[in-house]
């Protein structure tokens, strides 16, 4: 695709990143069958083509968007969906990105948009005031349905709804014996959502890491990853939590004896992995930000790499994995899980339409609520009809918004596999049985 930047903007390097992605594009349109906006609404706009055309505009330009430019770049999941298809390679994830931070620095949105993000921003990579909103959120239950009933409304809805669904819970126990035989020292990433919502998926992760020989080592200071605010195009914030965990990092490496920085939430993986590319062009962090992301690790990378600790469960069950979209197209990550799971003794089945995105998608599931749910009931349905008796995947997001709407427990990978070498039943396989709902145990 032909490009019209001037020589000044081109001086600018995230300029000249989406110029270089735009130029690769060939209309091929191999990206409109994965883009589960474009399948939902058949609207070129919504599709990775059609919105190349709009950022090319804008960007070339440099003005304010349009509000219906606005809206069809603010309903882009960042899936990366189309990436993966791509024949191309082009780099939609910085393109997407930069034209993001581009709307927020020239486009006004209306006052309800600008509080609901304003809000997004100082609550929910914040774990402590992520947990007292949710609490604060059961009070205001009943004003769910009538919110649900307006447009305007309806994310502060699925927000409320959220708090009702997800109360915090109290962190569980690691306990575990350590191997024999020790493999090395990591670093676990705490995370801002995941200790939050579901805290039983690190203290898994803890326990089998331990019992695969790995001593874990918490950073202290460390914060949200950057994700979360950097994908709304808030991009001076998304680095200053970038920085700060760069820092926290740093030192623990330079402390010594750090093998790898491992991620249970494949969304923070994905950032992390970013960190690089996201600094490369701040001499105080570029160095730094390329060694954190040479060292970060989706769990099911190390654990794949690694030989599992003995079997001593093999619970008779039926798992139905779902692949993250920031796991199989942000990471590469495809078959790991699937493997780690069979290792370890389940019968694992994979559902229709794998590559598309359950539309949990961050802050996405609140920002753009009817296409996320649409998107939800999608990707349960599929998994459902696979009879399985449990859900697993690698992300806290995707838990959290299929678990929303299945009758079928949903749970980590790194959940079972600590089940199935000597940990406990997932609390979500407890919770199911304690209700009476669908549930399954050794």
């Amino acid at each position: 695709m032909k490009t019209e930047f001037t020589s000044e903007q081109l001086a600018d390097p995230a300029t000249a990143t989406s110029a270089g992605a735009i130029r690769a594009c060939v209309h091929c349109g191999f990206c409109t069958a994965t883009c589960p906006t474009y399948v939902l609404n058949g609207d070129e706009r919504d599709s990775p083509r059609g919105r190349i055309y709009l950022m090319k505009a804008m960007l070339e330009t440099g003005a304010a968007p349009t509000p219906d430019v606005v809206r069809h770049i603010d309903r882009c999941l960042t899936c990366l969906g189309c990436v993966t298809t791509c024949p191309s390679g082009v780099d939609y994830l910085h393109l997407v990105e930069h034209a993001r931070a581009h709307i927020e620095t020239t486009y006004q949105r209306p006052l309800r948009e600008r509080l609901l993000r304003w809000t997004i921003a100082k609550v929910l990579p914040w774990r402590r005031r992520f947990a007292l909103a949710l609490r604060l959120g059961r009070l205001a239950a009943p004003l769910t349905d009538v919110l649900q009933r307006s447009a305007f409304t309806r994310p502060l809805a699925t927000m409320l709804e959220l708090a009702q669904e997800n109360a915090p819970r109290p962190a569980a126990t690691t306990d575990a014996p350590c191997a024999a035989q020790r493999r090395g020292r990591v670093i676990v990433q705490q995370g801002c959502a995941e200790p939050v919502l579901r805290p039983e998926f690190r203290a898994a992760a803890v326990r089998l890491l331990n019992r695969t020989g790995y001593d874990v080592r918490f950073a202290p200071g460390e914060g949200c990853c950057g994700a979360l605010v950097h994908h709304m195009g808030r991009e001076a914030e998304g680095l200053g939590f970038i920085r700060r965990n760069v820092d926290v990092w740093s030192r623990e490496i330079d402390a010594g004896g750090i093998d790898a920085i491992l991620v249970t939430a494949s969304g923070c993986g994905a950032t992390i992995k970013d960190y690089g590319f996201l600094l490369r062009n701040d001499p105080a962090y570029a160095a730094r930000a390329a060694r954190i992301s040479a060292l970060a690790k989706d769990i099911s990378e190390l654990l794949d790499a690694s030989s599992l600790p003995p079997r001593v469960n093999t619970p008779p069950i039926r798992v139905a994995y779902h692949a993250a979209c920031s796991l199989q197209h942000g990471q590469k990550i495809v078959t790991q899980p699937k493997h780690l799971l069979e290792a370890a003794g389940f019968s694992v089945v994979t559902p229709t339409e794998a590559h598309m995105c359950c539309g949990s998608a961050g802050a996405y599931s609140i920002l753009q609520p009817e296409i996320a749910d649409r998107l939800g009931a999608r990707k349960t349905e599929r998994l459902e009809a696979l009879s399985p008796d449990v859900i697993a995947t690698g992300n806290i997001g995707c838990a959290v918004h299929i678990g929303a709407r299945s009758h079928v427990p949903v749970v980590h990978v790194v959940e079972l596999l600590d089940w199935a070498t000597g940990g406990p039943a997932p609390a979500a396989l407890k919770i199911g049985k304690e209700t009476g709902t669908h549930a399954a145990d050794a």
